[in-house]
């Protein structure tokens, strides 16, 4: 299984392997999703090559605004 914490920087989605050397972006979290299977499947091809599946595993980060903040917006 491969994790990766997703988070947004203010522009664009962003996820960075836990214990691998992978980080990817998108400017939607489907793009994000899309180039995430992109870059495992890059990384592990040699596993993928030898039939095995990989399982991902997305951790995500985000805010949730107070009712006094979002009301005033």
């Amino acid at each position: 299984m491969v994790k990766f914490e997703v988070y947004n920087d203010g522009e664009y989605w962003c996820a960075r392997g836990i214990g691998v050397d992978i980080f990817t972006q998108g400017k939607t979290l489907d793009e994000l999703m899309g180039n995430v299977k992109e870059a495992v499947e890059l990384h592990f091809d040699e596993v993928l090559s030898s039939g095995e599946d990989i399982q991902i595993l997305s951790i995500f980060e985000f805010v949730v605004h107070s009712l006094v903040e979002a009301a005033g917006s």
